[in-house]
């Protein structure tokens, strides 16, 4: 088996590390050709991951020209500790209000250690509706996916 197969991560292990970390970072293509590159919150969602952003940020005109990305969620201190999955993505962009105000809720109430299903607090159901009409919502489907997690390697190289 090669080294790369060795620290190659499983669906479920992918799934898994969406679940444990915090922040993506996501490359769209700017209006000069070059990468945009930002860091965001999100959740995890179906195979990829889920996220808001403002309807007018540099991103979100990014990715209604071209609705695709690269997406890095990545850790690891030392090169035996490092894990991290890359993808790259099409991206579906939701403009409904009502479906953003329902991915900003659940977006927010992952960040505050709320479990799915936990009541939403009045405060913050208030305060996202005020925000959902200025946003969008960035959904992130993979159609390539690379993983590394390198402590399988034991501390080996």
């Amino acid at each position: 088996m090669s080294r790369r197969d060795r620290i190659r991560m499983t669906e479920d292990e992918v799934r898994r590390y969406f679940d444990e970390q915090k922040v993506i970072n996501v490359a769209s293509i700017g209006p000069n050709g070059r990468p945009h590159l930002a860091p965001l919150w999100y959740y995890p969602h179906e195979s990829g991951v889920a996220t808001w952003t403002y309807a007018t940020s540099q991103k979100a005109k990014n990715l209604r020209r071209r609705p695709e990305a690269t997406v890095l969620v990545e850790d690891g201190e030392s090169y035996e500790r490092l894990r991290g999955v890359s993808m790259e993505a099409d991206v579906e962009l939701v403009e409904d209000t009502a479906e953003v105000t329902r991915m900003g809720i659940t977006l927010m109430q992952r960040y505050a250690g709320a479990q799915p299903g936990d009541p939403v607090p009045e405060q913050l159901r208030s305060f996202i509706e005020g925000q959902a009409p200025k946003r969008i919502g960035l959904i992130f489907r993979p159609t390539r996916v690379a993983s590394w997690d390198h402590t399988k390697l034991g501390g080996s190289y």
